[in-house]
């Protein structure tokens, strides 16, 4: 409650453009919670089995992933406002027509379509907030952010899951009430653009990354660092560091891709072929997960100021770890729901703690391209897992299909919370204790 009553004290302080932006997430979200949830039955419901939904997920992620560095370039250099108005815009209209569509290529083309246009907020929505604020609001502001882009989804999945269920109880087919639910949720994403519309953009003012060479620049007040070669050399040996820095960022976030890709757009499936619940139960079920997400990703920051954010980060993936293998292995619904619940909570409240350490690194000029990398590299996962996993619980059923599939999400979800903590740990401690001495 401490953690939200700040959260909230500080929304009032906080600039209108993101107060705008996040009245667009919330549309922009609210209508993806309803194709989350929705969309892999609604494909099911047409006649294709599990093979057609991993290469829908699959051809998504690919063409996300594809579109996410020219976006992160060309968010470095033109407009975000303009870009994130346009991802929405178009965003909106394939969704809608993604709910009316039935052939095989055009769910495929939509599938395309609606994934390149969805990379634009997913690539600019940090470095946007993090150039509309202070330096030290961000770590509060991301754990905001991401807490409402889950509450939205919680509004959209729990009200598709309901809104599809109410229609077919009045009368409407399976398929039909699908469809009704899923155009609503392109309608929403639509009018995302609305509000970025009013959004005021400034000139950037490019920021030193935390790095022992922004600290230790030197130099007079009057000074002009650009004309000296020395200063040319750092500012170099600056740009190398980055890249550096980039790369690593980059390689830790691939296995987290590669086992999410495996089990996360899947969920729906899994408790609707294990369990046989209705639409209502598994969309309220996932709906809980991303509202005790909510909860965690407000003790976030708490925990990070305690352990610093990047201890924080493994803390919270590898007490998942256990949830994970208990939803995978159980075959009691009530067991693998709360698994699922804390497994949800505890992965993704790292998120926001990971956005902060990265914008914290890596300047102003290069975030865009930053993001749009560890996002490839997240979007390869699902990418690549899309005909893994429908391979393996077509050839092994529900229950040992599902068992393998989070095990070696787990597996990944290990590696990459090593590879994490041995590259990014503490640095700023260790220098100053170097200092001290």
């Amino acid at each position: 409650m401490e953690s939200f009553r700040r959260m909230t004290a500080g929304i009032a302080g906080w600039p209108r453009n993101v107060k705008l932006f996040f009245a667009a997430n919330l549309l922009y979200q609210i209508g993806g919670g309803m194709f989350s949830v929705l969309y892999n039955l609604y494909i099911q419901g047409i006649g294709y089995g599990d093979a057609m939904n991993g290469r829908v997920v699959s051809i998504q992620s690919l063409a996300t992933a594809c579109i996410f560095i020219p976006i992160g370039l060309f968010g470095d250099r033109l407009s975000r406002k303009m870009l994130l108005v346009v991802g929405a815009l178009l965003s909106g209209v394939f969704f809608a027509l993604r709910a009316l569509a039935e052939a095989e290529p055009l769910l495929l083309v939509l599938a395309v379509c609606s994934g390149i246009f969805a990379a634009f907020f997913q690539v600019l929505a940090i470095p946007f907030l993090a150039e509309n604020v202070k330096k030290s609001q961000r770590l509060a502001l991301f754990s905001a952010y991401s807490s409402l882009m889950l509450a939205a989804q919680v509004l959209g999945s729990m009200g598709g899951g309901v809104l599809a269920d109410s229609l077919q109880h009045a009368g409407f087919e399976r398929v039909a009430s699908l469809r009704f639910t899923l155009f609503a949720g392109g309608i929403a994403t639509l009018a995302a653009f609305v509000p970025m519309l009013f959004i005021r953009e400034d000139r950037r003012q490019s920021e030193p990354p935390k790095t022992p060479l922004a600290a230790g620049s030197g130099g007079s007040a009057g000074s002009e660092p650009a004309a000296s070669p020395v200063s040319s050399s750092k500012v170099d040996e600056a740009q190398e560091r980055s890249g550096r820095i980039i790369f690593w960022f980059v390689l830790a976030q691939l296995p987290i891709g590669l086992g999410s890709g495996l089990v996360v757009p899947y969920l729906n499936l899994y408790f609707t072929n294990r369990f046989d619940v209705s639409l209502t139960a598994m969309s309220l079920l996932i709906s809980l997960g991303q509202i005790m997400t909510i909860i965690s990703m407000l003790i976030g920051p708490s925990l990070s100021r305690k352990v610093g954010p990047v201890r924080a980060v493994v803390l919270f993936q590898m007490l998942s770890l256990p949830f994970l293998l208990t939803t995978g292995f159980t075959n009691i619904l009530l067991i693998a729901s709360v698994a699922f619940l804390f497994r949800q909570a505890l992965m993704n409240a790292a998120n926001p703690i990971q956005s902060a350490v990265m914008v914290d690194r890596i300047p102003d000029s290069k975030r865009s391209l930053a993001n749009s990398l560890t996002q490839t590299a997240f979007m390869l996962g699902w990418a690549s897992m899309g005909p893994v996993q429908s391979y393996l619980v077509t050839t092994y059923g529900d229950y040992w299909g599902y068992a393998i599939t989070f095990s070696i999400t787990g597996a990944l979800y290990v590696s990459a919370s090593l590879l994490y903590y041995f590259k990014f740990r503490e640095p700023g401690t260790r220098r100053a204790k170097t200092a001290l001495r």
